[in-house]
């Protein structure tokens, strides 16, 4: 399978304001590859979206809660379900239990709350693959000090995922398809941030790498990474 293009993971109703429909045709109209989709109300079909607009739909849950013991529960329920779980972090406690779980894709949004994100949670994220998010969305709708704060985490954030190699994915956490940004917009912006074009556009396409790795460990021939299932084998049986 080809390296995939550029993807963005966004918010549709009733956690955004726009249908999982106007999004998907935003994305393709903007050149988006594929589209996440974030909410647990998955009442959209994404085998017709994907016919329909000729870009990639991919369900996907945020676990939002107040303490990882609820985070964990959650995350456990919606698991078998969605090709990516994630789980918004911004707390000490929510980002630590995420970048250490295996079942858990990405730590979405770690700096959104007073939490912090060192060297000990970079190198979880590195030992259990879990992608840290690098929200863009302030550089785009945020002002003054917020937005100077905003833009020095996610520097910062950077130094340390690069040092230790944590893997990661870039959105900019649209609401709505009239916060949806094209790839380039987004990658102009990163790179006024001091973001390698490469790292941007490799961060925005790593979560059309994750769903396509994770629609596989989903489907019924998965047993373990490098062990499937031979139909042709259960056939002659």
């Amino acid at each position: 399978m080809s390296d995939p293009g550029p993807y963005e993971a966004a918010y549709a109703h009733p956690d955004g304001d726009a249908t999982a429909a106007r999004l998907a045709q935003t994305a393709r109209r903007y050149g988006y590859d594929g589209l996440v989709i974030r909410t647990r109300e998955a009442d959209f079909d994404p085998d017709a979206l994907r016919e329909r607009y000729d870009v990639d739909v991919v369900p996907a849950v945020e676990v939002v809660a107040d303490e990882p013991s609820s985070a964990s529960g959650a995350v456990g329920n919606f698991r078998p379900d969605f090709p990516l779980v994630l789980v918004r972090g911004g707390t000490d406690a929510l980002n630590r239990f995420a970048v250490e779980q295996d079942r858990v894709d990405v730590l979405a949004a770690p700096l959104s709350g007073e939490g912090s994100f060192n060297h000990v949670l970079a190198k979880a994220a590195a030992t259990h693959g879990t992608r840290v998010e690098f929200d863009l969305g302030p550089a785009l709708r945020e002002s003054g000090g917020t937005r100077v704060r905003g833009l020095k985490g996610l520097r910062k954030l950077r130094e340390i995922v690069d040092h230790y190699d944590a893997p990661y994915v870039v959105s900019a956490r649209p609401t709505s398809h009239l916060e949806l940004r094209s790839p380039r917009e987004l990658v102009a912006v990163g790179s006024e941030l001091g973001f390698d074009e490469s790292w941007l556009r490799s961060g925005l396409a790593e979560w059309g790498r994750l769903a396509a790795r994770n629609r596989e460990r989903l489907s019924a021939e998965f047993i373990s990474p490098g062990v499937r299932v031979d139909r042709c084998e259960e056939a002659d049986r």
